[in-house]
């Protein structure tokens, strides 16, 4: 069974233009189990993508009530939850770094509260709970389909539109980087579904895992290729 430890450190956010706000967001650490192994998943091979891809629409008044977070260990590392009162917002890998991921979230969703994990009767973290019990169930192979609302806050524009089409791809089956550009009615758009696709905030959750390129290779990762085979694999086991 998943165990739920306590995370004693905690994270120092301190952002300049947050008027001298000095809070701390303590994370929890969950681990989930893979049916299929219950090793560390290999180190991702490639370095974490922006935050925000190049030439992505940038929100310009982003604001968010509530911020909170846990991290979840799975069979691909150890992965950053964060959700505001919207949804997920987040899922970072390791290699992306807690702090710097955290970071940014508060620059740039400016939130009016830092709520630790333990707080009661706040939309995070029931948004958080939901989250960390969809992961357990997902890397199971119990779970297909993610319920837990996303808070698309980190998306917009055409990316916006390509993280939303990723939720239609069905558990355990791939699509291409061709094929989603002609589902969005744009066959040139290919490279920039691509960038959509590697810089989607929500990985697992929104699956851009499943999206290949033409010729059958598995084409970038925000969490690396070793991840991304992984995650097929659990889901194509799972269907068996």
């Amino acid at each position: 069974m998943p165990i739920l430890h306590s995370w004693p450190a905690a994270l120092d956010l301190c952002t300049d233009d947050m008027r001298g706000l000095s809070r701390r967001l303590p994370v929890r650490q969950t681990q989930c189990m893979n049916p299929m192994t219950e090793t560390p998943a290999p180190t991702p091979d490639t370095a974490s993508h922006s935050e925000h891809p190049r030439g992505a629409p940038r929100a310009s008044t982003l604001h968010r009530n509530e911020l909170t977070s846990s991290v979840v260990s799975t069979p691909i590392g150890p992965l950053l939850v964060a959700t505001t009162e919207r949804g997920v917002v987040r899922v970072a890998f390791a290699a992306e770094s807690i702090d710097s991921v955290l970071t940014d979230l508060v620059d740039r969703l400016r939130p009016d509260r830092l709520i630790a994990d333990e707080g009661i009767g706040n939309e995070s973290v029931r948004h958080l709970a939901a989250a960390e019990a969809q992961l357990r169930e997902y890397f199971t192979g119990r779970l297909q389909t993610f319920t837990v609302p996303i808070d698309d806050a980190l998306s917009s524009g055409f990316y916006l539109e390509v993280r939303q089409a990723l939720r239609q791809v069905p558990f355990g089956t791939t699509t291409t980087y061709t094929a989603l550009a002609e589902r969005l009615g744009r066959p040139k758009a290919v490279r920039a579904v691509g960038t959509g696709c590697s810089g989607n905030p929500v990985p697992v959750i929104v699956p851009c895992h499943r999206v290949t390129r033409a010729d059958g290779s598995l084409g970038g990762y925000r969490g690396g290729a070793p991840a991304k085979a992984i995650l097929q694999a659990l889901e194509a086991d799972a269907l068996r």
